[in-house]
């Protein structure tokens, strides 16, 4: 049974990811495994459109409200949650299905991933504080004289990931470059069944995405965030609240906008995340790449699965 497949079922947000792993469920003995960096957060279930209640109960989920969301959760520690995963679902005569639409962690789990220091909240509130007083910009040449080669590849403004360089260097002593100039983990071994959920009509994957950031909205986003902010202490800056969907509702509950604009802006950043996940999916090799759009899409989905599973 070790030689069943992983099924990698990918795809930008909107083209029914949940719906058609649902089918194959119905059809193959498989268990879940949530490829996506939101659905870790407990709490945060409207705006993630995490499967309900109902699907989770009948199908095994995992890597689903794993953690507060002041917390962080990286690719590093992705790949080693669901490595152990894989190994655990095949063990019982099962079909690991990973489902998502978080490209970064599809990447380090084929590819490997370097080892980084893990990120400590001291040293990067430190680091968070002191960029108030100076600027990010002011931050980037800091990092500049530390680090080039990282410097380099990173805009004066993005402050996520200066910060993390510079963590890195605080807690190590050595650049976020000569971190990454070392081996990878090693890749791991086993068949892998990629399959790409696209658009054949853009314009189409636009009315969806407008679609579902209305539904959110109407089924209770704002207050979803709220709660959470009465719950937990946030901020801001942390990787939870700059979730696309969380990001703009916390810009309206600070008061920066109104609900219209939280609308538009909304299915806009939802719309720039679809092109970037799919920039990524023009840039993977050995994908079954399917049509979101087509009549038959769960039988199509299901053909692959099981030519895969006769071949293993």
């Amino acid at each position: 049974m070790m030689s069943l497949p992983v099924v990698m079922l990918m795809g930008p947000t909107a083209v029914g990811k949940t719906e058609v792993a649902l089918h194959i469920a119905e059809t193959f003995p498989v268990e879940i495994v949530s490829v996506d960096s939101a659905n870790v957060y407990l709490g945060m279930d409207i705006g993630t459109a995490k499967p309900d209640v109902i699907m989770r109960q009948s199908i095994r989920h995992h890597l689903i409200d794993c953690i507060d969301p002041t917390e962080s959760y990286s690719a590093a520690r992705f790949r080693h949650d669901a490595l152990e995963i894989i190994d655990a679902i095949r063990s019982r005569g099962k079909i690991p299905l990973l489902v998502g639409g978080t490209f970064l962690y599809f990447k380090v789990l084929q590819e490997g991933i370097h080892t980084l220091p893990d990120s400590d909240r001291e040293v990067r509130m430190m680091i968070e504080n002191e960029a108030k007083l100076l600027g990010w910009p002011a931050m980037h040449a800091r990092l500049q004289s530390i680090d080039p080669v990282t410097a380099a590849r990173l805009n004066v403004h993005d402050g996520q990931r200066i910060g993390r360089a510079l963590e890195i260097y605080v807690q190590s002593g050595q650049s976020m470059s000569v971190w990454l100039a070392k081996p990878k983990f090693v890749v791991p071994d086993f068949p892998v069944l990629r399959i790409a959920l696209e658009p054949s009509d853009r314009g189409h994957l636009h009315d969806r995405i407008a679609n579902r950031f209305r539904k959110m909205l109407a089924s209770g986003l704002v207050n979803e965030v709220e709660r959470l902010r009465q719950t937990y202490v946030l901020k801001e800056s942390m990787p939870s609240m700059r979730c696309v969907g969380y990001r703009q509702v916390w810009k309206y509950l600070e008061g920066f906008i109104g609900k219209n604009e939280l609308e538009e802006s909304g299915i806009a950043a939802t719309r720039q995340l679809a092109r970037r996940q799919l920039t990524w999916l023009r840039s993977m090799d050995q994908v079954n790449r399917v049509n979101c759009f087509a009549e038959d899409l769960g039988k199509d989905v299901c053909k692959l699965v099981q030519k895969a599973v006769e071949n293993a």
